[in-house]
């Protein structure tokens, strides 16, 4: 699984995360990404909201995509930093763990201002859904 983060001109805030399958193999991305920004020690929390009525499958070459809200627009976040690192794990089946370990992906230029507010959608197969939110 090769991921990137890309940033998004709209909605304002927001990293559009790429996960493709390089692998020979159809593999599944379940509920959202893990994601650690820094040194957080817990993960940054999922919107519920996105949850897809199924898990995403994706064929060899194929790519699912998570949005990630990083701070407040209006500035009503608390406790914004400047995180020039990015953890981003696969839960497995259970939604537990993280499958194969945590990755390092890099950020848009090197860092990103992330507030209390972030969060992460779950996988989607399209990417219109994972930055609708």
């Amino acid at each position: 699984m090769r991921i990137v983060a890309q940033p998004l001109k709209e909605p304002i805030n927001h990293l559009l995360l790429i996960a493709t399958n390089t692998s020979g193999a159809t593999c599944d991305l379940y509920f959202a990404p893990n994601l650690r920004f820094g040194q957080e020690q817990s993960p940054l929390a999922e919107l519920t909201d996105s949850k897809p009525q199924s898990m995403v499958t994706l064929a060899p070459g194929e790519s699912g995509y998570a949005g990630v809200l990083t701070s407040s627009a209006d500035g009503s976040g608390h406790n914004g930093r400047t995180a020039t690192g990015l953890s981003v794990g696969l839960p497995g089946r259970d939604g537990k763990g993280s499958i194969g370990g945590a990755v390092q992906v890099a950020l848009p230029g090197g860092s990103v201002y992330v507030d209390d507010s972030a969060w992460v959608t779950y996988w989607q197969a399209n990417p219109r859904e994972a930055t609708a939110w």
